[in-house]
């Protein structure tokens, strides 16, 4: 290995509907050595098999062509930086061609690879005939997917490299491995390298998501420079497993432990089993340490053998939906919303009757600007101007169209002062697409890597082995003999943020100074945050909290189970990614000395 070899890596998308300005930046960097790009959030794949469904040569986008990459082919080509994207959907060596005929049109020769063998849609038969069933609440498998893969690792891509590739696109892996196979390339780490696959892949989660380590989404928003030049991240990583975080210059992002420590932790369920097809990862002994303006070095990640088993997911039609939003204005503007909804549903469900449906299989009415994600913590508001949203769902398109029609006639039938939001030229009704998860065996998904359509030798190294015993978990420290005679708001002592995960979503909070995690532990049991999240459990009698302890950042990890809504896909809910479940957590109270309270200026 070569230990003084630093390699850069531009974290330039997030999803596949990011920013277009991230490219330019990281152009600007001196020594880039790769931009990898995140396509691929799991809503993605619904996505991606709707199209393929209506034209078998698509399943994929070619935005990522056209506005991400094709504008900079040649300064890529010239400056010899490689790119790692797993925009190729469900259909990766189309792509592939695609830019391959963009590269000729500049007369480029570009070595494009793919890496496939995640599509496992032939085995849902067999996986239901086993018995295999969802990881999260036991449910069959779909019987007939739209799109059904497994996550690959990082070795294909690694493969592809060394094969000589300027492009790699793949279909489904897990996020990570986008940074970690270049690492691997680049450093000759191998499958028995667990700490240093483990440091790779908290590179890659933290550079993953785009602009969320350097400023967007963080909880200290004032802080930011500028939001419309935000700055895409920078991975210097090391041979040592370590990277420091970083951005070009010039731009209005923001890289400091508070931004780093909630990207660490975003998303994430057990810190100590961070589970990604190549290694188990351990967080919890990460440190952060600002060494610059806008330079965090990241360092202390410990890996374990990877699982015996890969995660899968299953694309499937879930009926149609039809949202309605309806702007109300003037004097009782709620009381006015309220009556229109109930009206809308009740007349909607007699005239279904009347045709011989079932009723709607499920409703959901939010009066939005009346703070109803707090639920029982809302405040007593008398709003003027409201927007009325309802959501049905049904198994028949033409139920939910009916109700897209219908809601329409609220403007000229029920409360003055509605009016009709330009939702009005969206569909009356869309498909829905939920998700199923579950683990079938390494063996069942053979990653396979082509260089330019041949096919290019490569024999997946033996993984697994994992053992959940060999993780130590440190005892927690005793909560403080008097943690305190005054609350304030978490927000004053923690940092946090939040994410979904199908149908649990994360919370992470970040103590501002180590010397505060003791009160954020004494107040944030489990229980108290279950009771503070009660209203949003599917069920909640049985809501279930679990906490995890991170002290080499001075965080708690919180992991709020089935109180999604069925996950980003299917949600009704205003937030259905539960991108602001931390913001209702930063205002519970915790009781701190009154010297520290004064201290903080409360």
């Amino acid at each position: 290995m070569a230990s003084g070899k630093v390699v850069r890596i531009g974290g330039a998308s997030g999803a596949l509907n990011d920013s277009v300005i991230a490219v330019p930046q990281l152009l600007r960097v001196p020594g880039l050595n790769y931009l990898a790009f995140d396509y691929l959030g799991e809503g993605a794949m619904g996505i991606f098999a709707r199209l393929k469904q209506m034209d078998p040569a698509s399943g994929f986008l070619p935005d990522f062509v056209d506005l991400h990459i094709g504008p900079y082919l040649a300064e890529l080509k010239a400056r010899g930086i490689k790119v790692v994207a797993n925009a190729g959907g469900l259909n990766p060596e189309g792509l592939a061609a695609l830019i391959r005929a963009r590269g000729a049109e500049q007369g480029l020769a570009l070595k494009v690879a793919t890496v496939s063998g995640d599509d496992i849609l032939p085995l849902t038969e067999t996986l239901r005939a086993e018995g295999v069933r969802d990881m999260f609440n036991s449910a069959e498998l779909p019987e007939r997917p739209g799109s059904f893969h497994a996550y690959l690792g990082a070795f294909p891509i690694a493969a592809a490299l060394d094969a000589g590739a300027d492009i790699v696109i793949t279909g489904r892996v897990a996020d990570s491995s986008l940074i970690l196979g270049p690492l691997i390339h680049e450093f000759g780490w191998g499958p028995d390298d667990h700490d240093l696959l483990a440091g790779g892949t908290v590179a890659g989660h933290l550079l993953e998501c785009g602009a969320q380590v350097s400023g967007g989404t963080f909880t200290d928003w004032q802080d930011v420079p500028d939001w419309a030049e935000i700055g895409f991240p920078v991975g210097e990583c090391h041979a040592d497993g370590t990277v420091v975080i970083t951005v070009p210059d010039g731009t209005g992002a923001l890289v400091s432990i508070g931004t780093v420590a909630e990207q660490l932790l975003y998303e994430v369920s057990d810190p100590q089993a961070y589970i990604v097809p190549d290694v188990v990862c351990d967080f919890s002994g990460i440190t952060l340490e600002q060494v610059g303006p806008n330079r965090v070095r990241v360092a202390g990640a410990k890996g374990y053998p990877a699982t015996d088993s890969l995660k899968a997911c299953a694309t499937f039609d879930a009926g149609w939906r039809s949202v309605a939003l309806i702007p109300v204005t003037g004097i009782d503007a709620v009381a006015k919303a309220e009556r229109q909804a109930e009206a809308l549903l009740r007349r909607c469900s007699r005239l279904l009757a009347a045709r011989g449906l079932p009723d709607f299989s499920l409703t959901h009415v939010e009066v939005i600007g009346t703070e109803t994600a707090y639920g029982p913590r809302r405040q007593a508001l008398a709003p003027r101007e409201v927007l009325l949203k309802i959501v049905v769902d049904h198994a028949d398109m033409g139920a939910a169209m009916q109700f897209g029609r219908e809601q329409t006639t609220a403007i000229m039938n029920m409360a003055q002062g509605t009016s009709i939001a330009p939702i009005i030229a969206a569909p009356r009704a869309f498909p829905l697409t939920d998700m199923a998860f579950c683990l079938i065996g390494r063996d069942r998904a053979q990653a396979v890597v082509r260089l330019d359509g041949a096919e290019v030798p490569f024999t997946a190294p033996p993984q697994g082995g994992f053992d959940p015993a060999a993780i130590v978990r440190a005892p927690v420290p005793a909560a403080p003999a008097a943690p305190g005679t005054v609350a304030v708001p978490l927000i004053r002592l923690a940092w946090a943020r939040s994410g979904d995960k199908g149908r649990l979503f994360n919370v992470a909070v970040i103590a501002r100074k180590a010397e505060y995690l003791p009160y954020l532990r004494a107040a944030l049991s489990e229980q108290v945050v279950a009771d503070w999240y009660r209203h949003l459990f599917d069920d909640p009698a049985t809501g279930r909290v679990e906490r995890f302890d991170v002290s080499g950042i001075h965080a708690l990890n919180f992991v709020v189970h089935d109180a999604q809504g069925g996950g980003i896909n299917v949600s009704p809910r205003l937030d259905a990614a539960a991108k602001s479940m931390a913001q209702l957590l930063l205002e519970i109270p915790v009781p701190v000395p009154a010297a520290l309270a004064a201290q903080l200026g409360e």
